[in-house]
């Protein structure tokens, strides 16, 4: 055995050895929490939510940056690039699971180069109407879509979207042609709803719910599979004549692949110590946002149950974010 092989040995032995007494010290600075979205977002609510009781359930210090672009792949693979030592790790919502199968290609791989910590929560959407669009309903919407296919629009925050994925969803399930107006953000697209510029539009509950409140728009229905607690008498889609649709968006956190088993099982107890936090918990429900913890490999067989689920729809209607 030459020496340089007896080298390679010989560190990689110390590494094993050193892995304990390395988590036992971890974190020694500060952990940098990516958003793959702008500010402002639900997921840099959520990340802003969690990261102070995180940081404190942790005994260290975590901090949010964000990197947006494509849909949340700039942000994501700058995390599965990064050193796996868990001082840089990442938060993403559905669409971690939704872009292999709607961008040509990927700059990481979803499976192989990103260690799941645990969910952080789940989310629904709300299907709004400017207020002077004829239909009352789901329902009178769904018999005027299928009516004059192609002369309704919706807005999404951008093609691959959760906004734009729900709404395919819908569609699919009601068997209607309504067209797609892609913006960049979900903002821009829910000031055009209610505006009148669009239609309508799937926005995150808890975007939409101030301008539901103050009747700029009309709420037809939540996306989720029980109505939400925020708007208990607008129904959800399933009980308003579109069967078996239910779609939430969901958050979850995450480390390069290789990250020591003992960091990412540190993470996430104390992030599941966070999610029960009595105040934060209270906090995030009455913003639309529901807690659900897990343990690392839930997030694991989440993400690669919803990859293939999506991979399914986005190939039926030959959706493309290019």
């Amino acid at each position: 055995m030459n020496s340089r092989r007896k080298t390679l040995i010989a560190l990689a032995l110390a590494s094993l050895a050193m892995a304990p007494a390395y988590a036992e010290t971890y974190p020694s600075r500060p952990i940098r929490l990516v958003v793959p979205y702008a500010p402002g977002g639900s997921a840099d609510i959520v990340a802003r939510r969690i990261s102070e009781e995180w940081s404190k359930q942790l005994g260290g210090s975590i901090y949010v940056e964000n990197k947006a672009g494509a849909g949340g792949n700039i942000g994501v693979n700058d995390v599965a690039k990064s050193t796996p030592d868990g001082y840089s790790i990442g938060l993403h919502t559905v669409s971690l699971a939704i872009n292999p199968s709607i961008f040509k290609k990927m700059p990481y791989d979803t499976l192989k180069e990103i260690a799941p910590i645990g969910m952080v929560a789940t989310s629904q959407h709300v299907l709004i109407v400017n207020n002077n669009f004829p239909a009352k309903n789901t329902a009178e919407l769904i018999t005027a879509a299928k009516a004059a296919p192609g002369k309704f629009n919706y807005g999404s925050a951008g093609s691959g979207s959760t906004f734009h994925m729900s709404a395919e969803l819908f569609k699919s399930a009601a068997g209607t042609d309504i067209t797609h107006i892609p913006y960049k953000g979900g903002g821009p697209a829910l000031i055009d709803t209610i505006a009148g510029q669009v239609d309508m539009s799937f926005p995150v509950l808890s975007a939409a719910q101030p301008h539901i409140q103050a009747g700029k728009v009309r709420a037809l229905g939540v996306t989720g599979p029980k109505r939400s607690s925020l708007m208990p008498n607008v129904p959800t889609l399933a009980e308003s004549g579109v069967p078996n649709y239910n779609f939430e968006t969901w958050f979850i956190v995450f480390a390069p692949a290789g990250t020591p088993k003992d960091i990412v099982d540190k993470l996430n107890a104390a992030l599941n110590k966070t999610l029960s936090n009595a105040t934060l918990k209270e906090r995030m429900v009455k913003e639309g946002f529901d807690p659900t913890p897990s343990t690392p490999p839930q997030a694991q067989e989440k993400v690669k149950t919803e990859m293939d689920a999506w991979a399914k729809l986005v190939k039926t209607r030959g959706i493309t974010a290019e």
